[in-house]
């Protein structure tokens, strides 16, 4: 570091709404690798040009391995639980390979039809209560927790069990270790019962995902269903949905574009995906290895990088007019779901899920607005998502 370069405190903010700071496009334009101190941890540098987070993201010479047992800078005091994603090539690799296996995109096909049933269940249950009425609470939070629990094989008595997991996983003033040894220890029991009597569910599935050569431990096995799936299954869905509603119903010619043609839907979710941020902040530190230059800056060997996916997914260099809405793009290689080996496992899951949640919502509700405009709006805090935890809407 220079004696010029100026240590940021980051988050740079922590304004609600879907938007970004306009410090990342600034940095990204001037100073694409900075430094920055986050509330716990050592000093960082944070990369916000689309191909040094590339590089970051698949350069063996940035490793996750060699961040475990480091001051990892983060946004909470507690260490996150990293299972599968603090793990580099070839143990990852292994795992990833399993786990594939088990969810497939021919598995994740098959399951939209359900998936439409369960989202229309809960929208219905939202018709009967009437409007106004919260499209967290009644449809965002409670669809993809079903939709997780059906895939997994989870007796749907208990989904309230994992929305109280999910949330508190998330958090970043709840204790960390004691809610993962709940969730570890109910998924454990599952478990056993998969190994005791086999089923076509996914959790039995991943049981049987194993060969002479690739065999899960058990923390392995829950590592990828409590946290590589059930996180990325329902967190991630349920707090997008709010997102992708509000940004429609606050830019109403996107709203009316996918009315007349739904077709474009699932161009629609890439392009919401690229331009929404999920995380407030960067996450999961990548450390070098040896020397590497990144832009302008030579990152030394045991110096932890940042990655920001938002700043990269408006790279005006990959992405024109990239701080516009454009459901036409032709060419989206965002990385909101990452890049390279650590890229999101439920990706497809995801994708698909948010599709059914916008094709039903634009066709059954062509009315649809805010209720009381953004004052029917809470944001979140406290969390390493972002989102309205509500969303008054009326039809």
């Amino acid at each position: 570091m220079t004696a010029t370069q100026q240590v940021r405190t980051y988050p740079f903010s922590e304004e609600p709404g879907i938007d970004i700071d306009p410090l990342y496009g600034a940095l990204r334009r001037d100073e694409p690798v900075s430094r920055v101190q986050l509330p716990y941890g050592e000093l960082a540098w944070l990369a916000t040009r689309y191909e040094d987070v590339k590089t970051v993201l698949t350069d063996p010479r940035f490793s996750r391995a060699a961040a475990q047992g480091k001051d990892q800078p983060r946004t909470r005091e507690e260490m996150t639980y990293e299972g599968i994603i603090g793990l580099d090539p070839p143990e990852h690799t292994r795992l990833r390979k399993l786990a594939g296996k088990a969810l497939t995109a021919r598995r994740v096909n098959e399951m939209r039809e359900g998936a439409v049933r369960i989202a229309n269940e809960f929208l219905d249950d939202m018709v009967a209560k009437g409007s106004p009425a919260d499209l967290v609470e009644h449809f965002a939070l409670p669809f993809p927790i079903t939709v997780i629990c059906e895939l997994l094989g989870v007796p749907f008595e208990d989904r309230t069990k994992f929305r109280v997991w999910t949330e508190g996983l998330t958090s970043t003033a709840q204790p960390l270790m004691s809610l993962a040894e709940e969730l570890f220890g109910y998924m454990g029991a599952l478990v056993a019962q998969r190994r005791a009597e086999p089923t076509d569910d996914l959790l039995g599935a991943l049981v049987k995902a194993r060969d002479n050569d690739d065999v899960l431990t058990e923390q392995e096995l829950l590592s990828i269903a409590g946290v590589g799936l059930l996180l990325t299954g329902s967190e991630t869905v349920s707090t997008h949905i709010p997102n992708f509603v509000y940004a429609l119903l606050k830019s109403r010619e996107h709203f009316e574009l996918l009315k007349a043609q739904p077709e474009l839907i699932p161009n629609a979710v890439e392009e919401f995906l690229r331009l929404i941020p999920l995380n407030p902040a960067a996450m999961f530190p990548r450390y070098a290895t040896e020397d590497v230059q990144l832009s302008n800056v030579v990152i030394k060997a045991g110096e932890p990088v940042l990655v920001s996916l938002p700043g990269a997914n408006r790279d005006p260099e990959i992405f024109p007019e990239a701080e516009k809405i454009d459901f036409r793009r032709e060419n989206n290689p965002h990385v909101a779901f990452g890049h390279g080996p650590h890229h999101c496992l439920g990706a497809q899951l995801a994708r698909m899920e948010l599709q059914v949640a916008l094709e039903l919502i634009v066709s059954r509700f062509p009315d649809l607005d805010l209720a009381e405009g953004d004052a029917g709006v809470e944001w979140k805090k406290g969390l390493l998502v972002r989102g309205p935890k509500l969303l008054k809407v009326t039809w």
